[in-house]
């Protein structure tokens, strides 16, 4: 980051996962927005502007809070951008694995969490939920529905 614009995102980055820290959502939305915005019109400019870990948090921290607010959908929107700023961070595919298993599509959320532990095989929310998916997976063909 450079200079006093640099500074004040990072701030604002700061701020925003204290907030998050703190469950005050809405706040914490909002200065990851700014955060984001930040990012993207500088980076759109050409001048290099935060690091990709952290507009990874960024979006994938905001997506955690559209999920608390079950917008998933639009949260499944941040995880994406998360992953498509850092392919190698892990959290993004196991929040979204976590939607589609809710959701019902045991399939996808089987990639997801196929992909977390391929990526950290230590993961072990991934592995519990690696394994209730095929439970629930067969318990759903075993009804046929």
């Amino acid at each position: 980051m450079e200079g006093q614009q640099g500074q004040q995102s990072h701030a604002t980055l700061t701020l925003a996962h204290d907030y998050f820290k703190k469950c005050e959502y809405a706040e914490a939305e909002a200065l990851y927005s700014a955060y984001i915005r930040q990012c993207v019109c500088a980076t759109s400019a050409g001048a290099a502007f935060g690091s990709p870990e952290d507009l990874a948090i960024a979006y994938n921290n905001r997506g955690q809070i559209k999920y608390f607010r079950v917008d998933f959908y639009e949260a499944m929107d941040d995880y994406a951008s998360a992953i498509e700023v850092q392919p190698n961070f892990e959290v993004p595919y196991y929040n979204r694995g976590l939607i589609l298993y809710r959701l019902g599509y045991f399939d996808d959320a089987l990639e997801e969490f196929k992909k977390v532990l391929d990526l950290n095989p230590g993961f072990q929310d991934a592995t519990l939920s690696l394994k209730q998916t095929i439970l629930d997976k067969e318990e759903k063909q075993r009804r046929h529905y």
